[in-house]
């Protein structure tokens, strides 16, 4: 498939779309475990996006995923803004312009491991990296991405958190999706729809 200008703009539209639209119920979910501000700040982060979107979607890949990035990072508070610009990033730092689906799979997986960096963090530790390593695991082997990652937002219910504001919480964290997991859950879906439906 080739990344033309026309399917950057559709992946970057559906991707700030899907957030901006579950921005109410990404607040609440953040309402329980932690500040009560991932829905607002990920909505203004791509409301800022989306009005840069012209100039984002002229941008070759790598490019255009390096500004995504850099517009999270200046807009998006609290840990979500450097942990997703982190994820943007780099993966606009690894990618080429028209990458293979082998090439895009590495690609993502130097993307986690620098989200994992930033965010001092790793998988079980119910945070968005619990939703990008199944991704990741099923990239690899096939699997349906936006499947994997609705379950692994979902499987982060029962998880205790060991991050984030949520770890303060212990025991009472238990029972919650994180929402970081879910708002990762949104992206992966948003990009997969629009790749499964673009000609």
């Amino acid at each position: 498939m080739q990344i033309d200008e026309g399917l950057r703009r559709r992946l970057v539209r559906a991707v700030a779309e899907t957030i901006i639209a579950h921005g109410a119920e990404l607040t609440e979910l953040d309402q329980a475990i932690g500040d009560g501000d991932h829905g607002l700040n990920m909505k203004r982060g791509f409301e800022a996006v989306l009005a840069d979107l012209d100039r984002i979607a002229a941008l070759p890949l790598p490019q255009a995923l390096h500004a995504v990035g850099m517009t999270l990072v200046m807009k998006v508070g609290g840990a979500s803004g450097p942990l997703y610009g982190t994820l943007f990033m780099q993966l606009g730092k690894s990618l080429t312009e028209q990458p293979s689906r082998a090439e895009a799979t590495e690609a993502f997986a130097a993307a986690i491991e620098a989200v994992k960096a930033r965010g001092k963090s790793d998988v079980g530790s119910k945070t968005m990296l619990d939703v990008l390593a199944p991704v990741l695991a099923a990239l690899r082997a096939g699997g349906d991405l936006a499947a994997t990652a609705d379950a692994a937002a979902e499987a982060t219910g029962p998880m205790k958190a060991l991050r984030g504001r949520a770890s303060f919480l212990g025991e009472r964290s238990i029972g919650h999706v994180d929402p970081g997991a879910r708002s990762s859950a949104l992206i992966v879906r948003a990009i997969c729809e629009t790749l499964e439906n673009s000609p």
